[in-house]
């Protein structure tokens, strides 16, 4: 029997319209986005599956194409939605993030990073870049690397820096090992670009390191 079928207050697209969708199970909220099932199996049956196969709700919308196309059910165009939903997921957090003072939004600053980069396969480092009110003017993705590390050039940051104007720059990389603890050369790193950017009057305010399930602060443990 196809969801079609089913009484319509069962059914979760209709579900979600009369009740909203906070009254919807996680397989629930994703049969709506799926659509659609495959041969033999509803969306519910398919959303049930992928989060059994995957772990949970995070790890599967961590999954890339590969991982996602390889279960029955999920193809291109699927794919291509997951990967829609979480851009626009990511850049509703950057527009709001945008509109604060990240010092005072520090939880939000790094909910954003968290979200955005601690399922990273390899090592990226990161820069945001602020105006004299701590308002974000970009983020950009400066250097990435391999599951060891990433080469971080002080020349481009500071040339990055006086191409956004910016007053002050908030450095943030992930740890694809998961474990947040920064490193010597982490703590290394930090103090040559703070050294570099001296030269042009723009301000490091923090290095933000990325785990799975924590974001450690080097200027709240004084090691910038």
């Amino acid at each position: 029997m196809t969801i079609a079928h089913w009484p319509r207050l069962e059914r979760p697209r209709e579900k979600l319209l009369s009740s909203g969708a906070a009254m919807l199970s996680d397989a629930e909220l994703l049969a709506v986005f799926l659509q659609t099932g495959t041969r033999g199996k509803t969306a519910l049956d398919l959303a049930r599956e992928l989060i059994l196969q995957f772990g949970g709700l995070s790890r599967l919308l961590a999954a890339n194409q590969q991982e996602l196309c390889a279960h029955v059910g999920v193809g291109m165009a699927k794919a291509a939605g997951f990967a829609a939903m979480k851009e626009l997921f990511q850049r509703q957090m950057l527009e709001e993030l945008k509109c604060r003072d990240v010092l005072s939004s520090s939880a939000a600053t790094r909910d954003y990073l968290r979200t955005r980069f601690r399922h990273c396969q390899s090592e990226i480092f990161s820069c945001l870049f602020l105006n004299n009110q701590h308002h974000v003017l970009s983020l950009e993705e400066m250097f990435s690397g391999t599951i060891d590390g990433a080469a971080v050039y002080p020349r481009e940051v500071v040339r990055r820096c006086l191409y956004h104007n910016a007053a002050a720059v908030i450095f943030a990389h992930n740890h694809p090992s998961g474990v947040a603890e920064p490193s010597q050369a982490d703590i290394a790193i930090t103090k040559k670009l703070k050294s570099a950017l001296q030269t042009i009057e723009v301000r490091v305010l923090d290095h933000l390191v990325i785990g799975d399930s924590t974001v450690v602060s080097l200027a709240e443990r004084d090691l910038l």
